[in-house]
């Protein structure tokens, strides 16, 4: 076997993603060619199991070597794998289960869809702890405001995933849960005492180490403590001194996309990937751009043919990477077939159920399934970051209505809704479902829903999103925060308010 070369082992260490559901021939020629290491999947290159299998063979029999296949499959409001595979409830939802091994097998579960698939690298599990309820991206993806949790939790996710044959990352390092400030759009600074980082956020990630997480994925925040030049996923002292030394982490380290505004406002593409290769990272991930794909790597290219970027720092990321392969070789990938079965939908329930809260006991739906007076209003779902995906459809209404086929349904938007809904005679109806979505971060939303619940007889809030909807409108008649609005969990929602069962999970963050 011939040696490889330096532009062999740059390109092994690339990550990157593209438009379309099949792979375009300039991603082909680069596997060929050893241009990449591996793909980034987004929703954008999904239609069905069968297509995306069929995507991810073509890649792999493109590569002369084994390659790297990743994904956002945290479950919940993050999860590109949707229609035709299993949902599965989200973080928050696992924290309020109280139950780590319940959140290994829901890991186990998504892990063996994703080695069916031929994906060997999920960007999950989230270690973040959510400090701040305005955080636009953190949100129901983190288990609880309590790291004691989010470390049992999240280290049963790393079981689950890692004993399906697929490489877990937990994410984002070292914590994104402290800012209001979403990364897609600009770049976060987390100031203070670096005692509450040590504390609290890190541990999580010491969990995951011990874990033997198989790698862990940086942040753009910038830790002015800790370095006040350079965001995480750019600072030598972040990554080669807090992760690798101080806390002792061996394994691969990749970067968040390198294309969002907190990195690309202040840096080029070019220059940001030199900048994090050099910190100590082993895979910048750019998920877009052919340019800025292109970008990257010759830049790094140039960086170690003038020295910029140390031999031996390739080296180390070039092996790194080789062994998260390794440990993700998909020797034995299961079936097709196992891809949203009936046990998979069925766990993926229970879980939700479990993780649904009751939050304030009262009346549940009339008994009477015919009736046509109930309403039921929905507010939209809102992306708030673009990290979260954006439903094309909600479960809600068609599980109401297969329990209440004369139940009204109406959509309200998330942002600027109607108040069209208040010209009506609330009265009349028998009970009105109220569905928010993260009203404690849109006023207009958070108004009109405290005037349902003035204008109406009885009101069941479901906050689907953020359970902090719950304590700005208290006055409704029943609460239940599912915590989180993947399928499952709107299901769980339907079943809870027509008294099928009675939810017994619990908060795993104040009510403010």
């Amino acid at each position: 076997m011939n040696a490889l070369t330096l532009e062999d082992k740059i390109g092994s260490l690339m990550m990157v993603g593209f438009d379309g559901t099949s792979p375009p021939k300039y991603l082909l020629k680069w596997l060929a060619t050893g241009r990449v290491g591996g793909i980034y999947l987004f929703a954008r290159n999904i239609e069905s199991p069968r297509q995306l299998k069929r995507l991810i063979d073509d890649c792999r029999e493109a590569a002369p070597a084994p390659i790297l296949v990743g994904i956002d499959q945290e479950g919940g409001i993050v999860a590109r794998l949707r229609a035709g595979f299993t949902e599965s409830p989200g973080a928050m939802a696992l924290g309020a289960a109280r139950d780590p091994q319940l959140a290994e097998e829901v890991a186990f579960m998504l892990g063996r869809e994703l080695a069916a698939l031929g994906i060997n690298w999920n960007f999950a599990p989230v270690a973040d702890i959510a400090h701040q309820p305005d955080n636009p991206s953190v949100s129901t993806r983190s288990v609880s405001a309590d790291h004691e949790l989010v470390c049992q939790i999240t280290t049963a996710q790393i079981r689950g995933f890692q004993r399906a044959g697929v490489a877990a990352t937990v994410k984002h390092f070292p914590g994104l849960g402290n800012t209001i400030i979403d990364t897609h759009h600009a770049l976060a600074k987390v100031s203070g005492d670096l005692n509450f980082l040590y504390e609290n956020d890190l541990q999580p990630f010491r969990a995951a180490i011990a874990a033997d997480v198989a790698c862990v994925m940086l942040t753009h925040v910038m830790y002015e403590s800790l370095d006040d030049r350079f965001p995480a996923t750019l600072s030598p002292r972040i990554v080669d001194g807090l992760l690798r030394s101080e806390l002792g982490y061996t394994g691969a380290v990749c970067t968040d996309c390198m294309e969002m505004n907190a990195i690309t406002d202040g840096f080029g593409a070019g220059e940001a990937a030199v900048l994090a290769v050099a910190a100590g990272v082993d895979m910048p991930m750019y998920s877009h751009s052919r340019r800025r794909q292109e970008a990257a790597y010759a830049a790094v290219v140039s960086a170690a043919r003038s020295g910029r970027i140390p031999p031996s720092r390739i080296d180390a990321a070039f092996a790194n990477i080789q062994a998260l392969k390794a440990r993700a070789a998909l020797s034995e990938a299961p079936p097709l077939a196992l891809v949203g079965c009936h046990a998979h939908q069925s766990l993926a329930l229970n879980a939700a159920r479990k993780g649904t809260v009751l939050v304030k006991s009262g009346p549940h739906l009339p008994p009477d399934s015919t009736t046509d007076r109930v309403l039921a209003l929905e507010f939209s779902a809102d992306r708030v970051s673009d990290a979260v995906d954006q439903p094309s459809s909600s479960h809600f209404s068609q599980h109401l209505q297969s329990r209440y086929p004369a139940a009204v349904c109406r959509k309200l938007e998330a942002r600027k809704p109607s108040t069209a809904i208040l010209r009506q005679d609330l009265r009349r109806y028998e009970a009105v479902i109220l569905l928010t979505r993260n009203a404690h971060l849109h006023q207009a939303q958070l108004q009109l829903a405290r005037e349902i619940i003035e204008g109406a007889n009885t009101v069941i809030l479901i906050c689907a999103r953020n359970p902090y909807d719950a304590a700005l409108l208290p006055d409704a008649d029943t609460i239940i925060s599912t915590n989180g609005d993947s399928r499952p969990s709107l299901i769980a929602a339907v079943e809870a308010i027509c008294g099928e069962f009675v939810p017994s999970g619990e908060l795993t963050v104040p009510l403010q």
